[in-house]
């Protein structure tokens, strides 16, 4: 969860769910409407497309849901014997997935889709907890909620003098995530109206390279335990 999580960590996931965001403000515009991380938003297409008769609108959005599924499991399936090196796994993987969309976006864009998708379920499985997701990356509605939560109990604490309002910046940090993918789709938005799908070889470099920092950290971990990692490998015990 974001509040085990020091500043540190959590702008580091937050430069993951700007890349999400990236990633689901091009695909957004170029697929018509869908969307390639959040999978709420397509189970809702993918309804409304059966029940008014459309039924490539909702091939499409279940190839997208499972997909993204199918990401989830070969990362969990790939990196569950890995535990420490979990997070630069997942993030290579999910960055090689974003690399072969950039490649096929202008030959097989039906591909490009599922990739994306797929690169979008992968990277979420980089903060896992007891076998299951803690952080999510690419979907904001618990974390939005969790923000209200928060913020309401900052407020009470203000109000009330109690104890339950006691780390009143809490909300901040949930603040910050819902951000990162704001300003990450807009980000995508903008790249993809310049460059079009070229735009994903951007964020196939940027995951690339966050994954590289995500291994650097862990290995500086690993050799010195008292150094303490400044990024979102912080708090180990408590986050994988």
């Amino acid at each position: 969860m974001a509040k085990n999580l020091r500043w540190g960590g959590i702008l580091f996931a937050g430069a993951i769910t700007a890349m999400a965001g990236f990633v689901d403000g091009v695909g957004f515009v170029h697929f018509g409407g869908y969307f390639l991380s959040f999978m709420s938003g397509n189970s809702t297409r993918s309804s409304a497309a059966l029940m008014t008769g459309d039924l490539t609108g909702w091939i499409n959005a279940m190839s997208l849901v499972a997909s993204f599924v199918i990401g989830v499991v070969i990362a969990t399936l790939l990196t569950s014997s890995l535990a420490a090196l979990r997070r630069p796994l997942a993030m290579y993987l999910s960055a090689g997935l974003l690399l072969a969309a950039a490649a096929t976006g202008t030959v097989q864009p039906n591909a490009t889709a599922l990739l994306l998708s797929a690169a979008m379920g992968v990277v979420n499985v980089s903060y896992t907890r007891s076998g299951e997701v803690a952080l999510g990356l690419t979907y904001m509605t618990g974390t939005l909620v969790k923000l209200g939560q928060a913020l309401g109990g900052a407020i009470l604490g203000l109000v009330t003098g109690s104890n339950q309002g006691v780390n009143r910046l809490l909300w901040l940090r949930y603040a910050v995530l819902w951000a990162m993918i704001t300003v990450g789709s807009l980000g995508g938005v903008f790249a993809y109206l310049h460059l079009g799908l070229g735009s994903l070889w951007i964020v196939g470099a940027g995951m690339l390279l966050w994954a590289t920092l995500a291994l650097f950290q862990e290995l500086r971990a690993k050799a010195d335990p008292r150094s303490g990692p400044a990024t979102a490998n912080t708090d180990r015990q408590r986050i994988d």
